[in-house]
């Protein structure tokens, strides 16, 4: 198996959705390593942070068992709007994006924890003289297409960023003062077990929020843009996890 820091930015592999694109970790990846690469999961365009896949059929096909037999992992930061409760477990079925309105459901559970808030002095919208935000982690136990933004658009705190899902003034509006128009969620941290041995793998994209006991990674560039950009904020109320031993990305 092979494990990638994934841009924000680029697809996991050609689609017809987006026919004008031309980066993809796939293609980008083959060519690094100078052999095929097998995909087991996915990150939408505007995600950054660790994605794996299988170097042969056999080592993909156990991942994808992995993954569809909920054995990970996956835990996400997501920037989003307002103050999100501290904690929460959103139970809210959804239907594939693409799927016609009579198409069953499927159940979509979240764990969303409050890391830290933040209030500027600034009205975004002429309804409320200030802006809030929160720095929230997600840790997805079902495995449903755009399930974390989905599920935070449900509860009223869409994240920073989402076109389709979020509000397109605020997106704009933190845009300007982030300097950098994007999706803020980001795939922080993956553990699954090894496809030939069993053993338990931790992956970490890099990324330390500020009290964390870890040193510092290099950074990749999306990285510094969340390290930089977001978490150079005023944040309060912070409720930091301590680090867990993942190897970085």
């Amino acid at each position: 198996m092979v494990a990638v820091y994934k841009p924000a930015g680029w697809l996991v592999h050609r689609t017809g959705l987006d026919a004008g694109e031309t980066r993809f970790v796939m293609q980008a990846l083959r060519d690094q390593i100078g052999q095929h690469v097998y995909p087991v999961h996915r990150l939408d365009k505007g995600t950054c942070g660790v994605l794996v896949m299988g170097l042969h059929p056999q080592a993909a096909r156990a991942l994808a068992q992995a993954f569809q037999g909920h054995h990970t992992h996956k835990e996400y930061l997501a920037f989003v709007r307002g103050w999100a409760p501290s904690a929460c477990e959103v139970d809210h079925a959804l239907r594939p994006d693409d799927a016609p309105p009579d198409a069953p459901v499927q159940d979509a559970r979240t764990h969303f924890q409050c890391l830290a808030q933040l209030e500027i002095d600034e009205s975004s919208d002429g309804r409320f003289p200030t802006t809030r935000a929160s720095l929230v982690h997600a840790v997805p136990l079902t495995g449903r297409r755009h399930q974390i933004r989905r599920h935070l658009k449900h509860i009223a705190h869409p994240i920073i960023g989402d076109a389709t899902h979020g509000k397109g003034p605020l997106n704009r509006w933190w845009a300007e003062r982030l300097g950098l128009q994007r999706l803020w969620l980001h795939a922080w941290k993956l553990s699954l077990p090894h496809p030939a041995t069993g053993e338990r793998l931790h992956l970490h994209s890099g990324l330390t929020l500020p009290d964390a006991d870890a040193a510092p990674a290099p950074l990749q560039p999306c990285v510094r843009d969340w390290q930089e950009r977001l978490l150079s904020l005023p944040w309060h109320n912070a409720a930091w996890p301590q680090s867990a031993p993942f190897v970085s990305m």
